[in-house]
């Protein structure tokens, strides 16, 4: 049961970040409102490209490490980019730079992020307690 409850949590997030990376990819000033870019110039296919790369590539390993036993290590993917993207914020703010609520609020969603995706790898490559088999009647 937990295993299912986990795998749906994980779909979700992956249905989410898929959303926000393929609308990126078509209207990268989406992310303007979002992430605080200024989504103008030549910037415009840089902010494209990586954001919604970002976006896609960790929902898409999400979704492959849930939906395929086989690939659970898929998970540890969204879990290396978002812990990778919180240890730059840290180290923003460690140097100074301005901090907002969306510095914030990124910050609690990238940690979220790395202790759902750790965390469901964990539980679910574990093996599947065996039930005991079923005791006869008196």
């Amino acid at each position: 049961m937990v295993n299912w409850v986990l795998r749906g949590a994980i779909l979700l997030w992956a249905a989410f970040f898929a959303i926000v990376g393929a609308r990126g990819l078509f209207d990268p000033a989406s992310y303007a409102d979002t992430f605080g870019l200024v989504v103008e110039g030549v910037a415009i296919n840089t902010i494209r490209a990586d954001l919604s790369s970002f976006f896609l590539v960790s929902a898409g390993a999400a979704a492959l490490g849930a939906l395929v036993p086989a690939w659970l290590r898929a998970l540890l993917v969204p879990a290396a980019l978002y812990g990778t993207a919180l240890l730059g914020r840290l180290f923003g703010v460690a140097m100074g730079d301005p901090t907002n609520f969306g510095i914030v609020q990124g910050m609690i969603i990238e940690a979220l992020t790395v202790l759902l995706m750790v965390g469901s790898w964990w539980v679910l490559s574990r093996p599947v307690p065996e039930a005991a088999p079923a005791q006869p009647g008196p």
